[in-house]
């Protein structure tokens, strides 16, 4: 009688778990449908807002608390969040910080463990991408993978730099050596940071260590006083979010396909390029928003002070959100987008490549990694490219300044920049006369927002249709119309 009773039990217990699982499923895939997005979009969503709970239970009950506390509570809120996400593909992850960590101890402050790490890491991205790929936008592991991919082969080379002799290391380099040795659980919670996993941003394990230590607050012994920032963050994210949400059917990449939208006069399919390669973007700005606001809420996002004493929460920025809106040059929209990616692949690639004495290569694979990185799909190669042309065009008319300087100086916006460039505006007496007319101002700020956002949609084609069919489709027809005949084509 006993036996049978704990087995109805174990039965009901188990018919319970699949009816709760399956509830849930069900909940989530009605909301995600009423708001027009998908169950894994959602599901994304609400982990990114986790983060602001997960941060205040930090603040409240573990800032000054013992490292391996923090660092177990950092692991076990990013597992969780990632098998919410990705259920038991956890292991992609959970696997490459483990290799990683015996990678660091056994082969040690090497150029081995360093090259090793790029390697595998990014083999391992690639394959994910490979046997993952589609043809549309999904959220799968390798989403939050390939910011994990940066933050490992990041920590090797900080790792290799710390057994240098200091005197021999730049002052970045210097900043971000680690001159310890990083137990796997320090890894983990480096690794799983609730705040940075899916999306980022990029964060050093030195300045990760400085939150764990207690060393992030603006006020010494206490808690920091980041609440009103965070919120700032978190507002402007929420509204990015609202629009993105309300807009995002009737503005989508699937409509520059349509034979509704060829049938369209040109000047039309422009506009719409131009607010549909504007409008996509905004998913971005909304997360990395939103996941700034939890890194400045935990503290990691203190940068010090301004030298009027005020504290600065802009270490985790991935956004310039006024410049990215104003700013009507496509440098300025490189320089306030994705703003810790860029400044990691200037930081561990671009400078790195100073041993082959060329900077204009150096920018090549710079821009060749970037491209791999996002995918294996052609239109983030085309994209890439694309960027390039279009900013060494927008400075031969005079449109910029500078991009002179060695590979130590060089910042991360200016990974696009040629080393020259003729300034066609300024060499022209009658173009710099027009140029200095301040009444004709706001025409020309109009103008060139119009050429920098209608160029902009027209890279970002590739980058959001993936595959050359698609993309080549979305944009043969502004070619041939701007070619006025089909010879562009080849046709």
């Amino acid at each position: 009688m006993a036996s049978s009773a704990e087995g109805d039990e174990g039965t009901v217990v188990a018919l319970a778990g699949v009816l709760q699982s399956g509830f849930q499923e069900l909940s989530l895939n009605k909301l995600a449908t009423s708001l027009g997005a998908s169950e894994q979009a959602l599901r994304l969503i609400i982990s990114i807002f986790l983060g602001y709970p997960f941060a205040l239970f930090y603040r409240h009950y573990l800032f000054y608390k013992e490292s391996y506390l923090i660092h177990l509570y950092h692991t076990f809120t990013g597992l969780s969040i990632a098998y919410f996400n990705f259920g038991n593909q956890l292991y992609h992850s959970l696997l490459c910080i483990v290799l990683q960590f015996l990678i660091l101890r056994l082969m040690g402050r090497t150029i081995t463990a360093v090259l090793t790490t790029f390697c595998f890491q990014m083999a391992y991205l690639l394959a994910g991408y490979y046997y993952t790929a589609t043809g549309n936008y999904d959220i799968k592991w390798t989403m939050p993978h390939c910011v994990l991919t940066l933050k490992l082969i990041g920590l090797a080379v900080d790792y290799f730099d710390g057994g240098k002799d200091q005197n021999s290391l730049s002052s970045e380099q210097q900043k971000y050596a680690i001159r310890g040795v990083p137990s796997l659980l320090e890894v983990a919670g480096f690794s799983y940071f609730y705040g940075a996993f899916l999306v980022g941003p990029q964060f050093s394990m030195n300045h990760y260590m400085k939150l764990v230590q207690g060393e992030l607050t603006d006020i010494p012994g206490k808690i920091p006083n980041s609440t009103i920032p965070a919120l700032k963050r978190l507002s402007l994210g929420l509204f990015y979010l609202v629009g993105y949400t309300l807009l995002s059917p009737h503005i989508t990449e699937d409509y520059l396909l349509t034979e509704d939208y060829d049938n369209h006069p040109f000047w039309f399919r422009c506009m719409y390029m131009l607010i549909w390669g504007k409008f996509v973007l905004y998913k971005y700005v909304t997360c990395w928003l939103v996941t700034e606001g939890v890194c400045i809420l935990t503290g990691l996002g203190f940068n010090g002070f301004e030298e009027k004493g005020k504290a600065k929460w802009d270490a985790c920025a991935n956004m310039k959100v006024w410049l990215f809106e104003t700013n009507p040059r496509f440098t300025g929209t490189i320089a306030s987008f994705n703003i810790n990616t860029n400044a990691w692949v200037a930081r561990y690639f671009f400078k790195r490549l100073k041993f082959l004495g060329n900077k204009e290569l150096s920018q090549g694979l710079s821009l060749l990694f970037l491209a791999l990185w996002h995918g294996l799909h052609s239109g983030y190669l085309v994209c890439f490219q694309m960027e390039f042309l279009i900013v060494i065009v927008e400075r031969q008319v005079g449109l910029q300044g500078g991009g002179e300087g060695g590979y130590e100086g060089q910042d991360a916006d200016e990974l696009l920049l040629p080393p020259q460039a003729a300034r066609l505006i300024q060499q022209s007496p009658t173009l710099s006369n027009l140029a200095a007319i301040t009444a004709l101002q706001p025409f020309y700020y109009l103008v060139q927002q119009t050429i920098h956002w209608l160029f902009m949609g027209y890279s970002m084609t590739a980058f959001c249709l993936f595959t050359w069919d698609k993309w080549l489709k979305a944009s043969e027809g502004l070619l041939m119309r701007l070619g006025g005949t089909h010879c562009i084509l080849g046709q």
